[in-house]
């Protein structure tokens, strides 16, 4: 059982963990804007594949390295790579004249973040599942929705830095976050023991069940990358907001995330986590079509949409995750890494793929409307997902 200190840093390293996961795509309009970085879309969208890359790559990696060297020295490491991407961020600042070498070091940047989110959001859901073995569903939820609360928190302070004319002053003020949680962290034990599950996984190899969680989770991907990497300049391109609002749409839908995650948890008695499980994809359907038929000026009900698009989001790859790991017992200390990274390939195809597709001519409306579809192929898949033993 963990003390009180140690469940609080992993709670507390969520909530940062969130905020620097957004911290680039809150920043959407200051990377396309042309008295900044002035990239085009495809560029913009091409800037996260280096963070998917290295996500993956960690994620996979992220079992049998916690197995080897321990779940604490992982998710230190991570916290390391995400302060890493904050500085240098922080540090292509300087060369906004030069597009070419800003936009290496943001690859470099997207990269860190990436290792840093393969490697400490695995630990940190498998930490506390451990820490909290009699309620592990809830306490993975609670976890999420503080990391939602973190990805809800970022386009705010990049409106109120902007406001003061200095958007830069969020990686700044993640990385100091992010410096104070590693030194927090350093002298507290955080044991996951996760060996003799690590040798299980080795030996059992994966299960043919285990890639239902995995289409799931890409799926999932594309829905939640639509929304948290492409909402802001929906607002400001097709619907006509001012860049404040189209932060505000994005902080109502990592908001709304976050709400759903603590009133799933909340309900959890009378609402079983499986039937919300298979309803709120349904969420994520309806909401696309409402924001791919935005009128032009409906700033406002834009708002609302990606707010409902977020509560559909909410719970579901949290609830992928302990839903795995309850199920799939022979390799349960790498579902946390294996659902991260499948969900991270969705991301990239979203981040991408959106982009290219806008610079070839489709708009993003139409490309909302389209995810709808990705939505109601989620919401066929989660009653497999949820057919316990089957």
């Amino acid at each position: 059982m963990a003390t009180k200190g140690e469940s609080n840093v992993v709670y507390a390293a969520g909530l940062v963990q969130g905020v620097a996961l957004v911290t680039f795509p809150a920043a959407s309009t200051i990377f396309t804007s042309p008295s900044e970085y002035d990239f085009s879309n495809t560029q913009y969208g091409a800037m996260f594949l280096p963070q998917v890359v290295l996500a993956i790559g960690a994620s996979v990696a992220g079992a049998s390295l916690a197995t080897r060297h321990g779940a604490k020295r992982l998710y230190l490491v991570g916290l390391a790579a995400d302060l890493a991407a904050m500085a240098l961020l922080l540090g292509s600042q300087a060369f906004t004249s030069d597009q070419g070498v800003a936009y290496g070091i943001l690859l470099l940047a997207t990269a860190c973040l990436g290792a840093g989110f393969g490697l400490t959001v695995p630990s940190l859901n498998t930490l506390t599942a451990v820490f909290h073995p009699e309620r592990a569903d809830r306490s993975v939820l609670v976890l999420n929705a503080l990391l939602g609360l973190g990805t809800a928190l970022a386009p705010v302070f990049v409106a109120i830095f902007v406001g003061l004319g200095f958007w830069w002053g969020l990686p700044a003020l993640v990385a100091g976050s992010l410096a104070v949680l590693i030194v927090i962290s350093v002298p507290l034990p955080l044991r996951s023991d996760t060996g003799a599950a690590g040798a299980a996984d080795r030996s059992g190899g994966i299960p043919s069940r285990f890639w239902l969680f995995a289409g799931f989770a890409v799926l999932y991907g594309i829905c939640e990358t639509m929304n948290g990497n492409w909402a802001q300049l929906d607002m400001t391109s097709d619907v006509g907001a001012s860049v404040t609002v189209a932060s505000l749409a994005l902080t109502a839908f990592w908001g709304m995330v976050t709400v759903g995650r603590v009133l799933v948890a909340a309900i959890e008695r009378r609402f079983p986590t499986e039937r919300a499980y298979r309803l709120l994809p349904f969420v994520v359907a309806i909401a696309f079509v409402a924001i791919a038929l935005l009128p032009e000026g409906s700033s406002a009900l834009g708002v609302l949409s990606f707010g409902l698009a977020g509560l559909g989001c909410s719970a579901l790859l949290p609830l992928t995750i302990s839903f795995g790991q309850a199920q799939l017992s022979s390799m349960s200390a790498a579902v946390a890494g294996g659902v991260i990274a499948l969900y991270q390939v969705g991301y990239g195809v979203a981040a991408l793929g959106a982009g290219r597709l806008q610079d070839a001519g489709v708009s993003l409306p139409s490309i909302y409307g389209a995810s709808a579809i990705v939505a109601l192929a989620m919401a066929a898949l989660s009653l497999f997902v949820t057919r316990r033993g089957a």
